[in-house]
């Protein structure tokens, strides 16, 4: 065995002296990647300078940290671990790998090993006899000779060969660059999922505990309107309201109560969500989310951060550059392809009769094979395929434009969406405080006898339904900020 190995590697050393000098003489065809410069602008035209702004980066990395809830953090920490989405992704970035395993390879010589053993059995054997002369049988002056063809005859060999296609053109190094790109693509999108699971996670929860708010709300509006409707259904006993005001109270307090099924759908529905997001049966989560909890607080200050800074944050846009990369370098796989390929071939093989005496130097045989082949005749298929790679390359650097531009826009309209929402929902609130301060006139007025309490109960419902628009427009501001950070890119890890 060792021999065999010995004369392979001196057929392979014989060849190495072409490969060597293939060497030098070899270039990598097709355009080298550069990364194309788009311009940005020096700063966010929606941001504000009374908007307090703090470092993006580490700030950035796991926003929702910023909000104080351990319940978001919770959920978000047990999504990014379990979610069958982002399993998918991880996967997909294996695979990616294994892919570069297989580009690099074919720049590698591939050896290959055979082991044949042969018997041909024949039921009889059989001898052939010759003579020398026309002498008298029995005669000493003669002579003749006979052979005999054996009954069983074993045949043995163990070979190996090892062929290479040099690379002298490049071809399988640009393999091997886009099978990197793609990895990195890979990666990215992977990270982007994480980015979209860690917004749509506290999207729901905020949802839910804004919908649990609403039916807290709405259930004590029911309480209000049947006190009320007690009190015109005694004032319409002793005739000082008619039935129409029964009636109407009754609509009140009917359509109040109307609300609570609907807003207990939603949250239900929102855990639901919650639970398949963090992949587990829908109703895994009602009994850890189904009781009521406050809204958390809002950040004190954004992570901006400069447009700059985005290209280099968001995933979707490091994807798409990557994905550039990556048909840039197929334009070299394909231009390679119009080139003549060298190929090198070693054979070695031990062939007997003899399993004991298979190894001897006299049962060897080697040979050493150097190719060159060139299609003469495509009808164009080579060529056109340069093209294709040409105008996907083209088509990859539009979509990683496309890809810059949606980003800014992204941040652009979750800072106006922030910004509009402050402003109304600080209006809100000077509506409650001021319906607030109404309720408590009715109530001294109430006390000193001049009103009567269905002006406080009237007061009450009137600031009931404005704290109800109050806790949908707190939802909305922090929906918005969670935007924001998912718009910059927040919420990926380096892992």
């Amino acid at each position: 065995m060792k021999t065999l190995l010995a004369v392979l590697l001196r057929c392979l050393a014989g060849l190495a002296g072409l490969a060597g000098l293939a060497g030098l003489t070899a270039c990598t065809v097709g355009p080298n990647y550069r990364r194309p410069q788009i311009k940005v602008p020096s700063a966010y035209a929606e941001a504000t300078a009374t908007a307090p702004t703090a470092a993006s980066g580490a700030a950035l990395a796991r926003w929702w940290g910023l909000f104080k809830d351990p319940t978001l953090t919770g959920l978000i920490d047990q999504a990014l671990a379990n979610n069958p989405d982002l399993q998918s992704a991880a996967s997909r970035v294996r695979e990616a790998r294994l892919q570069e395993i297989v580009s690099r390879a074919a720049g590698y010589p591939s050896v290959s090993a055979s082991v044949n053993a042969i018997t041909v059995h024949s039921n009889q054997g059989s001898s052939s006899r010759g003579s020398s002369g026309g002498g008298a049988s029995g005669s000493g002056g003669g002579g003749g000779g006979s052979f005999t063809i054996p009954s069983n005859l074993n045949l043995y060999s163990v070979g190996f060969d090892a062929t290479w296609e040099l690379d002298l053109f490049g071809g399988t190094r640009r393999a091997v660059e886009a099978a990197k790109a793609h990895t990195q693509a890979a990666i990215w999108a992977r990270r982007d999922g994480e980015v979209s699971l860690s917004a749509e996670i506290a999207n729901d929860y905020l949802a839910l505990r804004e919908l649990q708010a609403r039916i807290a709300l709405a259930q004590t509006e029911v309480q209000q309107e049947q006190q009320l409707f007690t009190l015109i259904r005694q004032r319409r006993q002793i005739g000082f309201v008619t039935q129409l005001n029964v009636n109407q109270q009754t609509g009140n307090l009917e359509s109040a109560a109307a609300q609570i099924p609907a807003l207990q759908t939603q949250a239900r529905g929102e855990i639901h969500a919650l639970g398949v997001l963090l992949g587990e049966p829908p109703e895994a989560l009602e009994q850890r989310l189904g009781t009521a909890a406050a809204l958390p607080a809002a950040p004190p200050a954004l992570p901006l951060g400069l447009p700059s800074e985005l290209l280099r944050r968001r995933p979707d846009v490091r994807e798409a550059e990557r994905r550039l990369a990556a048909s840039n370098a197929q334009i070299g796989v394909q231009v390679a392809s119009l080139y003549p390929k060298f190929n090198l071939i070693g054979l070695g093989a031990f062939a007997g009769t003899s399993l004991g005496s298979l190894f001897s130097a006299r049962n060897l045989v080697g040979a050493a094979v150097a190719m060159i082949s060139e299609p003469l005749f495509d009808a164009g298929r080579r060529r056109a395929s340069v093209n294709i790679a040409r105008e996907e390359t083209a088509q990859a650097a539009l979509a990683y434009r496309k890809a810059v531009l949606g980003a800014l826009r992204d941040v652009e309209d979750a800072l106006s969406r922030y910004r509009s929402e402050q402003a109304s929902h600080a209006s809100l609130q000077r509506s409650v405080d001021a319906t607030r301060s109404s309720l408590n006139i009715a109530q001294d007025e109430y006390k000193t006898g001049f009103v009567t309490f269905i002006n406080v109960l009237q007061a009450r419902d009137a600031l009931l339904r404005l704290q109800d628009q109050l806790t949908q427009s707190d939802e909305r501001l922090l929906s918005d900020l969670v935007a924001l950070y998912k718009a910059l890119g927040g919420g990926w890890s380096s892992s």
